[in-house]
């Protein structure tokens, strides 16, 4: 099917049979591209601390945010794939992502597997607690299949940041680290 002209904010739409209603399509598709965004960035975030990470948890920590990187990357796909089937452009480009992820810049001098674990959980919860606002926003918006998606996503990032936390809480459940803020 030739692709078409017609926009969606500043995004070409190409043609397609999919039958969810062109307003819901744009809400999604300006969604589903900013979680793209972040979602990237959140993922080579973690796979630069698994590269440089050191301290006595190193090779559990290490192990674990190999998984998580195998999980975000798939997670990434299918939410590229699905700005795709809606007729969108998924942007995923090293420049889009930079210029469009609203995570903090990922420290480059953090090297201790606290200092690395303290950013990630940050980063974790801006990323989980954008994808959580936005199942509701494509719910509404009238597209089930992204809400879906994104609650496939939550609850994938959801656990990660679980397990990440569960490394700096202590029994009583206080946190010891991390700013909550996504600045660290």
């Amino acid at each position: 099917m030739a692709d078409s002209k017609a926009q969606a904010g500043n995004q070409r739409l190409h043609e397609t049979q999919n039958g969810t209603k062109s307003n819901a399509k744009k809400v999604s598709i300006d969604v589903l591209n900013a979680r793209l965004s972040d979602g990237i960035d959140l993922a080579l975030d973690v796979k630069q601390a698994h590269w440089n990470l050191k301290g006595p948890q190193f090779i559990g920590i290490h192990e674990m945010l190999d998984g998580f990187r195998t999980e975000l990357d798939d997670y990434n796909d299918k939410v590229a794939e699905r700005i795709t089937q809606l007729g969108g452009t998924a942007r995923g480009t090293a420049t889009a992502v930079a210029s469009a992820s609203k995570l903090a810049p990922y420290p480059l001098d953090a090297y201790a597997v606290a200092d690395h674990l303290a950013a990630l959980i940050d980063r974790y919860g801006v990323y989980a607690n954008a994808v959580r606002e936005n199942i509701d926003e494509t719910d509404e918006a009238g597209d089930a299949g992204t809400a879906d998606l994104l609650t496939e996503v939550s609850r994938g990032v959801d656990k990660q940041l679980w397990f990440l936390e569960a490394h700096v809480q202590e029994p009583t459940g206080a946190m010891r680290d991390g700013d909550h803020a996504g600045q660290r």
